[in-house]
Parts: structure tokens; C-alpha cells; sequence
């Protein structure tokens, strides 16, 4: 494991909203970029690519993190890069396995900012979050996302919610966050897509509100340290 850190599920936070799941002998890769050279020494069985923006989705990154049997899953609609990387196109609400984990793709869409322009993630996209069940213990990556309707589907259901902290202009962001958790009842908050410094600032403004209304533990990492969970 990264760091010499074992639990029954590890959750390393990566760059932007990159992260990195380890269970059961697996190795999971959330939109991993910018990554470190030495990360080539822990090739992924599996990456989730939730759409093609540049801090999400790097060809090289990719590259680095292959091994025989790798499985590469983007948004049907990626299909360039799909035929890049031998990968396989899903759509929200499809289901597949990695090995003894359950990964379904779910909903991520923005709405559009200003009447008559385009959304920066249009639900007719179909770019797609990420709910990775392990052994009953679930995890939730919601990607580049605004609060959705759909979250109403999740509640109760999920164990760790990654949620984007912002911009509000490209995701939810402060309110829509609580909103959000407030929804989908997590247990656990691991707050993703920040810029240094604001994971700590909308701490310090938010925590008690959420602790109080959603019950959840906030988990506020440092880019590239992991939590240990004991799942069982």
C-alpha cells in the first residue's frame, strides 16, 4: 500500500480531484492526474474516468498506471479515448465488476450559469460519477457535479461521499455541499476538487453545519495522504 498504510478499504487523496482506492488486493484510480513518477510502482487494476477535462482525464497518466489486465472505463461519450486506451464506454446506471468490487456509474451534470449558454458538464453527455461497492462498504465519487436530483436515489446508501468543493461556476460548492450530504446521508465526507487552501476554509465555515444536520464525519485530507477505513 502507498505510505505503509493498511485498513480493510484505503482512500488516498490525489491531485485535483484524482484518488486512489485499495481493498481487497485491488488498486482503484479515480481520475488520476499529475501524478509523481514513483506512482508507475503501483499500477492500477482499474481507472474511472469521469469526463474529459484536462484535470481529470491525462492520457499520460493513463499510460504510467497500466499493467497486464488493467480495465480502463470511461463515459460512453469518450470515444477517442476509449480507442486509445482499449478501454470500455458506460453510461450512468450501468454495473460492472473489478475483480469482487461493484462499480456502478452514476449521474454528473452542471446546469448551465446563464440562460442560452452551454452547461460546462450538459447531462446529455452522460459523463458519469462513480459508486464503488466493496464487500458492502460503498464509496461515492461524484465528479464535476452540481447537487442533483438523482442524489435522492443514494440516500442512506453510501459510506464515503467525495464531493467537489468548487469553482460554483464548474461544480457545487459552500451550501449546495451541505445540501448535497444532506441528501445523500454519507458516513464519511471527503471533500475533492480544491484549491490549496479552500478545503480548510470551507472547513472552518461548514463543519459544525454538517456535523449537526447530516450526522457525517468530515475527513479533510492533505492532497496525496490516505484514511484507512475499517469496513466491517
Amino acid at each position: 500500500m502507498v505510505g505503509g498504510i493498511y485498513g480493510d478499504v484505503n482512500v488516498t487523496l490525489l491531485s485535483n480531484a484524482g484518488v486512489m482506492i485499495e481493498a481487497n488486493d485491488m488498486r482503484i484510480y479515480i481520475d488520476p492526474i499529475d501524478l509523481p513518477d514513483y506512482y508507475s510502482e503501483y499500477p492500477a487494476d482499474a481507472i474511472l474516468i469521469t469526463h474529459s477535462h484536462g484535470d481529470h482525464y491525462q492520457t499520460s497518466m493513463i499510460n504510467m498506471l497500466q499493467k497486464e489486465g488493467t480495465v480502463n472505463i470511461f463515459p460512453e461519450v469518450m470515444s477517442i479515448e476509449i480507442a486509445r486506451h482499449d478501454g470500455v464506454g458506460v453510461d450512468p446506471e450501468d454495473e460492472f465488476m473489478v475483480g469482487n468490487m461493484k462499480i456502478t456509474p452514476f449521474y454528473m451534470y452542471t446546469f448551465s450559469p446563464v440562460l442560452g449558454e452551454d452547461a460546462s458538464h450538459p447531462a446529455e453527455d452522460n459523463y458519469t460519477s462513480y459508486i464503488i461497492d466493496i464487500d458492502g462498504f460503498t464509496l461515492f465519487h461524484a465528479g464535476d457535479t452540481k447537487n442533483l436530483p438523482e442524489y435522492d436515489d443514494l440516500t442512506g446508501a453510501i459510506n464515503v461521499a467525495m464531493l467537489p468543493l468548487g469553482p460554483g461556476c464548474q461544480t457545487m460548492a459552500d451550501e449546495e455541499v451541505v445540501a448535497a450530504l444532506n441528501v445523500i446521508e454519507p458516513e464519511y465526507f471527503i471533500p475533492i476538487h480544491f484549491t490549496d487552501g479552500q478545503n480548510d476554509q470551507f472547513c472552518s465555515s461548514f463543519r459544525s453545519t454538517i456535523e449537526a444536520v447530516t450526522e457525517c464525519e468530515i475527513l479533510n485530507l492533505d492532497h496525496f495522504t490516505t484514511h484507512a477505513f475499517e469496513a466491517g
